[in-house]
């Protein structure tokens, strides 16, 4: 969709990937005038990462996306931790929470990129332009702005209320507002090779997804697809080129995979060598801009952490931004929102989606169990059923309700209760290892963040 909006918009989205997407629906259907706009000139075909934990899954029903996710992508039923060899050494079973409407769905992110696309083309008050290069932006006392490059029009000037930056980890938006190189964290010395491989688990037990504790080849595999497809991110050696990654994998493949299988095995239909990174913009909001998913925050992508956050950043932000255009909040809700996702960010994603990969490449296999806190937690679960769903559930702590901010709190959300009870809920059933809980639905995809 590229036609003009009957209304000018009173939110500019910068980004059409699923963030920007999902934030420019969900205001569309509360009949939000927005505007999206991308510098490609299609949506990304890379399928990138594929799990939804269950507060994204939350937002997401919310944007009422969740029917045609679950036909076209599948539930995972289980996530466990192995030996190099293969052995099992503990896990949960994902299955117990059955028809719980925010059970976590595997989905490649190309394809919800889609879904959401068809579903915001229908809506009247939304826009999207493809092709459209953010050059540099302003602000003032009543409106934003961006100056765009156009494919067909040349130099535009976009004007809006609010703009938001969903542009990804090389963020226009982010470098306009602080530099180019003001993005502070850290990157992993750790070189990553994300795969898209067909081969065949069954015959060896494996599950769903699987992380390997190995010093040197550490590894995660997931079923990605309902037709044997598998997500294989292994650790590599730094400073190696693309072309002696690509010789090696043979040799990796064999080594680490069940049944040690010779290249004429599998099929690698993707292979993506990246550097991975922990880093927070210094504030999610600057006056009437704001950064949302990857272009405030980005993490290593053992556990999903990035995905799913990023999700959740779109759920707070669209409450704060209908707060503002309802008039029952006022902009300082902006201030509340970079403040709590900024939290959210430095309590629970950065040091949670640390955690998964050092405790891959950063244990012992033989004694992880005895000195491995997290995968105690997953063996009580193992014979505790209740405890198992509780602790799935506790990912909510991701959550924030920036709805008991309106001058008039009486929301409710449309599943039928206030997320910031369910953060609450999770926040207590969890106490001292809240922190830990979103490492239960660690079954994520590796894929360049983008």
């Amino acid at each position: 969709m590229s036609s003009s909006s009957k209304s000018p918009p009173w939110a500019i989205i910068v980004g059409a990937g699923p963030s920007g997407l999902l934030l420019g629906l969900l205001l569309a259907k509360r009949g939000i005038p927005v505007q999206l706009v991308d510098l490609a000139y299609e949506l990304d075909k890379n399928p990138r990462a594929t799990h939804y934990g269950t507060p994204a899954m939350y937002e997401l029903n919310r944007a009422g996306v969740v029917d045609e996710m679950r036909a076209q992508g599948f539930h995972p039923n289980s996530v466990c931790w192995r030996k190099l060899d293969g052995t099992y050494l503990t896990g949960i079973d994902m299955g117990i929470l059955g028809d719980y409407p925010d059970r976590m769905v595997c989905l490649p992110l190309n394809k919800l990129g889609t879904i959401l696309y068809e579903h915001i083309s229908k809506q009247p008050s939304a826009t999207v332009n493809w092709g459209y290069k953010v050059v540099s932006l302003g602000q003032d006392d009543d409106k934003a702005w961006v100056n765009v490059e156009t494919p067909d029009e040349g130099p535009k000037r976009l004007e809006a209320k609010y703009i938001i930056g969903c542009d990804g980890a090389n963020s226009q938006v982010r470098r306009s507002l602080f530099g180019d190189w003001e993005f502070p964290g850290k990157t992993w010395d750790q070189q990553i090779v994300a795969t898209n491989t067909y081969y065949d688990f069954e015959p060896y037990g494996w599950l769903d997804s699987n992380f390997i504790i190995h010093p040197e080849h550490f590894f995660m595999a997931a079923r990605i697809g309902k037709d044997g497809l598998w997500r294989i991110t292994y650790g590599e050696k730094p400073g190696l080129t693309m072309e002696q990654l690509r010789e090696r994998l043979p040799a990796k493949f064999k080594t680490f995979l069940p049944g040690h299988p010779e290249p004429d095995q599998y099929k690698v239909v993707n292979f993506s060598p990246y550097k991975i990174h922990q880093r927070l913009a210094p504030s999610m909001r600057v006056g009437r801009f704001c950064l949302a998913a990857d272009a405030a925050h980005l993490c290593n992508p053992f556990g999903g952490m990035g995905l799913t956050g990023g999700i959740v950043d779109i759920g707070g932000l669209y409450d704060c931004l209908v707060g503002i255009y309802d008039g029952v909040a006022d902009d300082s809700i902006l201030d509340k929102y970079s403040e709590i996702r900024s939290q959210k960010y430095n309590e629970i994603i950065n040091p949670i989606s640390s955690d998964n990969i050092v405790r891959l490449f950063g244990q012992d296999a033989d004694t992880a169990l005895e000195n491995d806190e997290f995968l105690k937690m997953l063996k009580t679960a193992e014979t505790d059923l209740e405890f198992a769903k509780e602790f799935q559930k506790g990912a909510y702590a991701l959550q924030h309700d920036f709805t008991q901010y309106y001058k008039n709190n009486n929301n409710k959300e449309p599943n039928g209760h206030a997320n910031g009870n369910v953060e609450a809920e999770a926040n207590e059933k969890v106490g001292e290892v809240a922190a830990q809980v979103p490492q239960a639905q660690a079954v994520a995809a590796g894929g360049v963040t983008d």
